[in-house]
C-alpha cells in the first residue's frame, strides 16, 4: 500500500464531472489498483476513488487514474508532504460473528431461498481481494455472488461489486450476476445495490433456523 500525503486538486471525468479544489489530502494506492483520495473529516469514506481494474500514470506534478470505460481521476500534487509505501501482505478477511457466520451456513443449505432451482457451488469462493461468501448457480445455469450481511449497508455493496469486477474478468465464471443478502438493507445500500444490478434479498434468520431444526427432527 502507497500512502501519499499532498496538497492537491481533484477532477473527475467520467458519466458525471466533479471538483474538488486545492487541500491537504491523503492519497491511497493499494495493491488491487485502487487509488483514492480522503480527507481528515469523515471516517472511512473517501472524497473521490477508482476502482479496479484501473491504471496510474504519473507525470510530474499530476497524476492520472484511467478505468477501462475510460474514465479519468485526474489529481493535481502542488506539493507532497509524505510518500510512503508498505507490503501489507495476505489479509485474513473479516471474522463474522456467530449470526452472521450462522446465517451463511444456513443460505448455504438452503440455496433456494433465492429462487427455486439455484445450487451451491461453493462456500468462501476465493477472489485475489477476498472470499464471496456463496457462489452459486441459478435455475438458468448462471454464476451468481452472493454477499451476506447481518445488517446490509453501503460498505457491503461496494465490498461485493469488487468482487463481481473481478470473478467477471474470469472467462470460466463470466457473466457473474450479484445478491446482496441481508436480514435488514439500508435504503441507501439497495439504491447502490439496484443501480448497480445488483439484487437485494431479505432473508428471515428464524425461519432459516426453523428450516434447520425440521431437518434435524426425526419425528
Amino acid at each position: 500500500m502507497r500512502l501519499v500525503i499532498a496538497k492537491c486538486s481533484v477532477d473527475y471525468v467520467g458519466r458525471l464531472s466533479a471538483h474538488l479544489p486545492t487541500a491537504t489530502r491523503l492519497l491511497m494506492v493499494k495493491a488491487d489498483g485502487s487509488v483514492s483520495i480522503h480527507a481528515d473529516d469523515r471516517a472511512y469514506k473517501p472524497l473521490n476513488w477508482m476502482s479496479p481494474p484501473c491504471k496510474l500514470q504519473e507525470a510530474p506534478g499530476v497524476w492520472k487514474v484511467v478505468n477501462k470505460a475510460g474514465e479519468e481521476l485526474r489529481i493535481t500534487l502542488e506539493e507532497i508532504f509524505q510518500d510512503t509505501s508498505y507490503e501489507l501482505g495476505v489479509d485474513p478477511g473479516l471474522v463474522k460473528d456467530g449470526v452472521e457466520a450462522h446465517l451463511q451456513e444456513l443460505l448455504a443449505a438452503h440455496p433456494a431461498t433465492f429462487g427455486e432451482g439455484w445450487t451451491l457451488v461453493r462456500r468462501e469462493f476465493m477472489t485475489a481481494i477476498g472470499p464471496v461468501d456463496l457462489l452459486c448457480k441459478d435455475e438458468a445455469g448462471g454464476s451468481v455472488a452472493v454477499e451476506i450481511k447481518r445488517r446490509g449497508e453501503i460498505d457491503g455493496v461496494e465490498q461485493l461489486t469488487r468482487y463481481l469486477e473481478l470473478m467477471n474478468r474470469d472467462p470460466l465464471l463470466a457473466p457473474v450476476s450479484g445478491v446482496f443478502a441481508a436480514q435488514e438493507i439500508k435504503p441507501q445500500a439497495r439504491v447502490l445495490a439496484t443501480d448497480r444490478g445488483i439484487r437485494c434479498v431479505v432473508v428471515d434468520y428464524d425461519k432459516l433456523r426453523g428450516m434447520e431444526r425440521d431437518e434435524l427432527t426425526l419425528f
